[in-house]
């Protein structure tokens, strides 16, 4: 290995929690900042972007992002298993395939944002090609970089640490993609994004390669378990899917709820602003926590206080949005708990089981497919609810407007505390959950 290199080697369980130095933890999430830039504008600004400046039709429009988010989705687990092949061949393979996916992200991002002008078929096509490779391309080197993380193990600490530093950097990237482009353009955000791919690369070949971890011997040859045979894993994802849809349903309903409920439209930015600044301030707390507590217990503590947060959001109206103002701040240092605490919970489970150490990429691949089922979910359930309970956009219907407040504020902490009260009762069947080793 080489000397130059900080390690970052699997440190045992009970390690200092100290022995993460900052620049290796800053070396590891730097990588997540580009790809959450690029996560926010593909969901957010693609969309307008072609319909206003392309003309391609809502209908064609909405048809084609949805087919492609399938099967992105459907994808994520083959990638995952792709990425476990790049890791067990070591550092120098896994980086240099790092290296192709962030230059084709990086190119693919490019092009998306200048469709041929003329008749709106070509640009339609461009769409589909662009956003095809943009969006297999993110989804690759996301597992990677997250398998890369977790094949480190190590304690509780450990984990929480590796996780907080690499979503810390996700919100990060997503503040910075909230503003940049309307300061830079879509060019120039191209430009930043390509920069910080290679500040993110560079820091990922200054880290220890992952150790590839040695099967048992009875269990050379032998063909691993699927991750959904796994009782824990079953377990701990249908939280997870729980907890996620909970979180997936404001964050869709968030634009609606400000403008009709609240009518106060401008203070969006701000909102979203101090949502995702509390998250980030505030995942050294829950890693703190969840070194003293266990990273399950700590997670329930973060669904409370996400509850209690919330709970007085039905009862806003007109005028309010100083009041929502602290709903977010509280709501989003409950968010770290969310980012943190359950990617940690994933990587314990992946280590302790025989199947899972160097088959953390199929683990992962199958989490982030649940990730991006909760977004479906959550505007495939909702939206059609609140339009068949009367609620449209624009409307000053009274009743329709509390409708809109109780789908965007009670349903979710209804599914926050269905996800606590699971989770404490899994924690029973799993021990390991609410260890701090």
């Amino acid at each position: 290995m080489d000397a130059a290199r900080p390690s970052l080697e699997p440190r045992p369980a009970g390690a200092d929690v100290a022995s993460l130095a900052w620049r290796q933890g800053l070396a590891y999430g730097a990588l997540a900042l580009p790809l959450a830039f690029v996560s926010l504008p593909l969901y957010v600004s693609l969309p307008h972007h072609y319909a206003t400046q392309a003309g391609v039709p809502l209908g064609v429009l909405g048809a084609t992002l949805l087919g492609l988010r399938a099967l992105d989705a459907v994808v994520d687990p083959w990638l995952g298993r792709r990425a476990d092949g790049l890791l067990q061949r070591g550092a120098g393979p896994a980086w240099r395939a790092a290296a192709l996916l962030a230059l084709m992200l990086a190119l693919a991002f490019a092009a998306l944002w200048q469709p041929p002008a003329g008749d709106w078929h070509r640009a339609w096509v461009w769409l589909m090609a662009s956003l095809t490779v943009c969006t297999l391309a993110f989804s690759a080197l996301s597992l990677l970089h997250q398998g890369w993380g977790t094949r480190w193990g190590g304690s509780v600490a450990w984990r929480a640490r590796v996780t907080a530093w690499r979503e810390g950097a996700t919100l990060l990237g997503v503040l910075v993609a909230s503003g940049l482009p309307w300061w830079l353009g879509t060019g120039g955000s191209s430009l930043v994004l390509a920069g910080a791919l290679v500040v993110g690369l560079w820091g990922l070949h200054r880290l220890a390669a992952p150790t590839p971890p040695s099967l048992p011997p009875a269990r050379h040859g032998a063909r691993p378990r699927s991750p959904w045979r796994q009782a824990d894993f079953r377990h701990l994802l249908a939280v997870f899917l729980i907890n996620g849809t909970a979180s997936a349903i404001p964050a869709t309903l968030l634009p609606f709820f400000v403008s009709d409920r609240l009518m106060a439209a401008e203070w969006q930015p701000a909102l979203l602003l101090a949502y995702f600044a509390a998250g980030a301030l505030g995942l050294p707390a829950w890693a703190a926590l969840a070194s003293r507590v266990g990273l399950a217990p700590a997670w329930r503590a973060g669904m409370a206080l996400s509850v209690l947060g919330f709970a007085a959001t039905p009862w806003l109206a007109a005028g309010d949005a100083p009041a929502f103002l602290l709903v977010c701040l509280a709501s989003g240092l409950a968010l770290g708990a969310d980012l943190a605490l359950p990617a940690a919970l994933l990587t314990g489970l992946i280590h302790r089981h025989p199947d899972g150490p160097g088959r953390e990429g199929q683990f992962l691949g199958w989490w982030t497919c649940a990730s991006k089922l909760n977004l479906a979910l959550a505007a495939g359930l909702a939206l059609p609810a609140l339009g068949s309970l009367g609620y449209a956009p624009g409307t000053r219907d009274a009743a329709a407007l509390d409708t809109l407040a109780w789908a965007y504020a009670g349903l979710p902490c209804a599914l926050k505390g269905l996800a606590l009260a699971l989770l404490w009762r899994l924690e029973r069947a799993h021990p390991s959950w609410s260890t701090t080793t």
